[in-house]
């Protein structure tokens, strides 16, 4: 039963973070639009594992910076200049995924569309 519950509070995370996050959200539109583009495209088993997967990475840098940010308002409600560098670490491992995501859709879109 703790495995099913563990599952009920993963799902509720998901919630959570597409539902109040504007950065979710934002992910999840791009997603959506990436993984619509790809069936019109018709793309390979490998170009959809590499979609996919980097689709993966961006929302999963997403969740855990979403996490790191909210622990670190409960930890350190006032400004602190360690914080800081840990919100900054964690939004740098968001930029560097979404900069992945757009190299590989680049090599993978931009040949079929032109």
């Amino acid at each position: 039963m703790d495995r099913v519950k563990s599952f009920k509070y993963a799902f509720n995370g998901l919630k959570l973070f597409f539902t109040n996050d504007h950065n979710g959200r934002i992910h999840l539109f791009a997603a959506v639009v990436v993984i619509a583009l790809s069936f019109y495209l018709k793309l390979s088993g490998l170009e959809w594992i590499a979609i996919l997967s980097v689709i993966s990475a961006v929302i999963i840098a997403e969740i855990i910076n979403s996490s790191i940010e909210k622990l670190a308002d409960v930890v350190s409600p006032e400004i602190h200049p360690k914080i800081k560098i840990v919100k900054d670490l964690a939004a740098a491992a968001v930029l560097f995924a979404a900069f992945l995501a757009i190299a590989v859709g680049l090599i993978i879109f931009l040949p079929k569309l032109f």
